[in-house]
Parts: structure tokens; sequence; C-alpha cells
């Protein structure tokens, strides 16, 4: 009797940029505040008057200035009014450190994984405000991880070691930017690198809530940042805030500002300075 044979056929290989590729489609799924597209990884096309990327961001005026120009657009649009051209700045640039933040500290919260993210990997619609990220070849992670030992992929020794990597690579990815925004926000380093802690913490303190898990974002979030971390100017400091019903609720204070303040002077950011407790206390309670 012979023995029928046959051969199987074998799955896609998974890369370092297929599994962040992966995460990223989870991460976006999860965070509707998340406008972000994934890329291919193949080498992109030319780029037109309409997009950017992170690189031309940087190094030409005239890409910095259109990015500028369509938030101040959009603030006309949305909010009835012409914004200072440095309230437009600081409006652009909160909202793409956020953005690039989260797709960072993203996959290091969900996976242990923290990618580097290059600039020319972040593209950016800004007529949309909409980004769209092309996985990288690598990313670190712990001994344990499944990853460990794939191409491109970077094994370091223990937890605190991955933090360090996350804070780098954030830190890497947001110089250039703040050094060619800066002037236009009309704001010195400080206040720069505290919006840019402000926006890694506030990402993953808002991916923990959309995932119900807000007091495990929390935790990572201080464990990230307990204290000022150079270049970040401060920690996280969480705080609670004890409501009427015995609920103690969470908040911050942000070391630097969006200058949501300037859009709409009757509501503050509910992590503002100019937003005392008992106002956030109120808001919270209001929304259950």
């Amino acid at each position: 009797m012979t023995m029928a044979t046959g051969t199987a056929t074998a799955g896609p290989a998974v890369t370092a940029a297929s599994a962040l590729a992966r995460t990223y489609r989870e991460l976006v799924a999860s965070c509707e505040a998340l406008n972000v597209r994934i890329a291919s990884a193949a080498p992109a096309a030319r780029l037109d008057g309409a997009q950017l990327d992170g690189v031309r961001l940087v190094r030409s005026q005239e890409a910095l200035d259109a990015f500028i120009d369509a938030e101040a657009a959009r603030i006309r649009e949305h909010h009835g009014h012409e914004p200072r051209r440095d309230v437009a700045a600081s409006r652009a640039l909160h909202d793409y450190l956020w953005s690039v933040s989260l797709l960072m500290s993203g996959p290091w919260y969900l996976e242990r994984r923290v990618p580097r993210i290059a600039p020319q990997d972040v593209r950016i619609d800004v007529a949309a405000a909409a980004f769209e990220i092309v996985p990288g070849s690598g990313f670190a992670c712990l001994p344990d991880d499944p990853a460990a030992g794939t191409p491109g992929v970077r094994v370091v020794a223990h937890e605190e070691a991955l933090r360090a990597e996350l804070r780098a690579a954030v830190a890497d990815h947001a110089g250039p930017l703040l050094a060619a925004v800066g002037p236009h926000a009309r704001r010195r380093s400080r206040a720069l690198w505290g919006m840019a802690a402000d926006d890694l913490v506030s990402g993953i303190w808002y991916l923990g809530r959309m995932l119900d898990q807000e007091d495990r974002a929390i935790r990572a979030a201080t464990e990230l940042l307990p204290t000022a971390v150079p270049p970040f100017p401060g920690g996280a400091d969480f705080r609670r805030l004890a409501g009427r019903d015995g609920r103690r609720h969470p908040t911050r204070t942000r070391l630097g500002c969006c200058m949501y303040y300037t859009l709409d002077a009757a509501r503050a950011c509910s992590t503002c300075p100019r937003t005392c407790d008992a106002e956030r206390l109120r808001r919270l309670e209001e929304a259950g």
C-alpha cells in the first residue's frame, strides 16, 4: 500500500513589519480619536503638495507653513474665528505629538513592544489632519517575547529598559519637530517638552479608557514617567478627586498648554492648569 503525500502551503512569513502592522490595526480599531491609516511597507510614492512626511515637515519651511495653515483653516471652520499663528502651530504640533506618540506607546502597552518610528514613515494629509504610518522593520521587546530572534527585533533585559526605550523613541522622533515648530508656536524648550510629555501620557491614558483599563493605564503611564526624566520636564503626576458619591476620579495637570482655551474660552481642557478641581469634578460627575 502506498501512502499519499502532499505539500502544505506555508502562510506568509511573520516579520517585524507585519507584526507591527497587525498591532497598529488593533490600536486604531480601539482608539476612535486616532486618525491613522496603516500603509504598505513598500517605498512611498512621491508625495504631492497635499501630503507631507516627517522629514519634509522639519526640513522645509514651505511644508511647515502648509501644516500650520491647514490647522488655522480647521480652527476657522470649527470655531468661527481667525486663530493667532502661534495657536495654530501649537494645535497642529499637539495633534502630531499625540498621534505619533500613541503609535509608539500603544504597541508597548498592548504587547510590550517598542517601535522606532522614522520621520519618513509618518505621512500627513494636512487638509484632513490624518496620518498614515508605514510599519518599520524592527522594534524592541523583552526576552520572553515570541518575536525575540526575529530579524530587526532587539531584545532588552527588563521592563525598565523597555520603558527607557519608549522614552528615547519618543524623544528622538519629537526633538527635530519641536525645534522646527517651536519658533512658530512661540514656545521655549521646557514648554515644548512639557507638551511632548503630556501627549505621551495622555495617549496611554486614553487607550486605557478605551479598553476599560483606566487604572492599569494610569499605573503604566506613571511607571513610564514617574518624575522628570530628561528631556521630559515632569512626570505623569496623576491624582484623585473625591466625588460626592465617594468615588475617586483620576486627573492630572498638564505640564504644557495645548492652547485649546483660546478656541473655546468657556471650556478649557479638563487637565488644563486653568481648570480648577471643582470644575474638573463637576465635568467628571456629569459624564458619569
